[in-house]
């Protein structure tokens, strides 16, 4: 039994194996971008908006009203990078009821290239949010002694995302195909289900979690704050 979809090779391409992994990410990208442009192709204020665009105004805005709640500093970098993890993640999960479809975030290659996406992420805002100056100097504080500890933490964190994702995944599909053994007919719709659920928690959770991440990158410590004020 393949329990990576990276283990499955479709076709090459001047001598790089397509495997199920880049095929599928691409055909989830393909359905994400499709679906952007068919649903605002008549954004326009004098259009009424059709159910489709209700529908993604909803997500929006719903994931908009989670990074307010989190964020001291709301950014809407933010929402493009926070909302676009969680929409392909839960897209390539909930994609795992079509027959014959490998969730690419079933791969570890996968959960480490988002992790990473995290990682590179929480400096950039960091840096763009405070200055160069006081997010490095962050890494010192409280005093100089914390800083490889400070370090190992923001590489631990990136770790912890992608192994965490990785995991609930690959738990999902280890128990399914054990059940499937014991009670062929029966267990695939209760997995179907359990495993759209855990899709849709895995990806919010994946999500709020960078959206922490970044937020304490961006925030301003109230020493800071509190100069400011006088």
């Amino acid at each position: 039994m393949e329990l990576t979809p990276d283990d499955t090779v479709f076709f090459t391409v001047f001598g790089f194996a397509i495997n199920a992994t880049i095929l599928f990410t691409w055909i989830v990208m393909a359905i994400l971008t499709g679906a952007s442009i068919l649903i605002t192709r008549n954004l326009r204020p004098d259009v009424p908006p059709n159910r489709w665009r209700t529908v993604l105004e909803t997500i929006v805005l719903t994931i908009q009203g989670q990074i307010d709640e989190i964020s001291a500093r709301p950014d809407r970098r933010l929402l493009y990078f926070a909302g676009t993890l969680f929409l392909f993640i839960v897209t390539s999960n909930l994609l795992m009821i079509v027959p014959g479809w490998r969730s690419p975030t079933g791969s570890l290659s996968t959960t480490a290239a988002l992790a990473l996406a995290v990682l590179v992420a929480v400096p950039l805002f960091g840096v763009g949010s405070r200055g160069i100056g006081a997010y490095l100097h962050s890494y010192i504080e409280p005093n100089v002694i914390m800083l490889p500890f400070n370090i190992i933490g923001e590489f631990s964190r990136g770790l912890s995302l992608a192994i965490r994702l990785y995991g609930n995944v690959m738990s999902g599909a280890v128990i399914a195909a054990i059940l499937l053994g014991v009670a062929p007919f029966f267990f695939p719709v209760v997995m179907d289900m359990l495993g759209l659920l855990t899709g849709v928690i895995q990806a919010y959770i994946f999500a709020i979690l960078a959206t922490v991440y970044i937020s304490s990158a961006t925030a301003v410590p109230d020493s800071v704050s509190a100069k400011e004020l006088t």
